[in-house]
């Protein structure tokens, strides 16, 4: 499983979810300009305010889900990338040490 595809996918997630509502509060907002009720600017300046607040909280939500997933990733047992990166460097360093045991048996 590839932590990073899947945090993509939720992130992109994310993104399509805040144009569907920018979409969705820019009709609203077009609706009560049409009806009377808020006049351009008012509305402009609603919608304006609604759109900052969702991104704000979007980055709040993103840094939550990544923190969840990696906590649960914990928790299964798969490593961090750091920990298999390391694991790798270990396994070169003893392959080439019975490489060389190797050799000097064959001298």
């Amino acid at each position: 499983m590839d932590s990073n595809n899947w945090l993509t996918q939720l992130l992109m997630l994310g993104v399509g979810t805040t144009s569907i509502v920018a979409e969705k509060l820019k009709e609203v907002g077009d609706e009560l300009v049409k009806d009377g009720k808020l006049n351009p600017d008012q509305a402009k300046e609603v919608i304006d305010d609604l759109m900052q607040s969702l991104k704000s909280e979007q980055v709040h939500l993103e840094a939550h889900i990544q923190r969840q997933i990696r906590n649960v990733m914990q928790d299964i047992g798969v490593p961090r990338q750091s920990e298999v990166d390391e694991l790798r460097g270990r396994i070169d360093r003893l392959e080439r040490q019975v490489r060389e045991l190797e050799n000097n048996l064959w001298r």
